[in-house]
């Protein structure tokens, strides 16, 4: 268990879908241990595998004192929306109003392989959606319209942390069967 670097705004993996998990191992459990430390340490709502450099399809979430994680998430939306201010860790100090569904039904596994499913609205469905969305390789800043994507940009090529070297991970901690970045 320890927390990890979080990747920023340009790295590579943050745009590269990521695979499904195939084995609920210790690895897995580490790994989920992992993100669970990284995003209450940063802190943030979620963290998804990618945003630490790993190329699987798992997230963590931290909500209303809730915290948990998902992985392989296959997602049901409410055709209601909601508008409301997103920000990203691997986007830090950026806030801007995003649209998501109201709710969520979110299905999957747990660390250990149980099925599990997950019901959320307002600021756990949002959650959901953005983090699954990372496994996508899609960040929330891709959701904004497009005066609001136009400005998002902008604060990121002004942040101070834009262009930053990023951390370099030879291998992964954990067993990715080559898929680690």
């Amino acid at each position: 268990m320890s927390v990890q670097p979080i990747r920023l705004f340009g790295d590579p993996v943050l745009r590269t879908k990521a695979v499904e998990v195939v084995d609920f191992d210790a690895e897995l459990r580490r790994l989920v241990s992992d993100l669970t430390d990284t995003m209450l340490e940063a802190p943030g709502a979620g963290l998804a595998a990618p945003q630490i450099g790993v190329g699987l399809r798992v997230f963590t979430w931290s909500v209303d004192g809730e915290v948990g994680h998902l992985v392989n998430p296959v997602l049901d939306l409410s055709e209601e929306t909601q508008d409301g201010p997103e920000g990203c860790l691997s986007i830090p100090g950026m806030v801007f109003d995003c649209r998501r569904a109201l709710s969520v039904v979110a299905r999957g596994f747990n660390q250990h392989g149980e099925p599990v499913t997950i019901e959320g609205s307002e600021k756990l469905a949002r959650a959901i959606q953005h983090e699954t969305d990372h496994l996508d390789g899609i960040l929330f800043v891709d959701r904004l319209d497009p005066d609001g994507r136009k400005a998002a940009m902008r604060a990121i090529r002004e942040a101070e942390w834009f262009g930053l070297d990023r951390p370099t991970v030879k291998v992964s901690p954990h067993r990715t069967n080559g898929l680690g970045f």
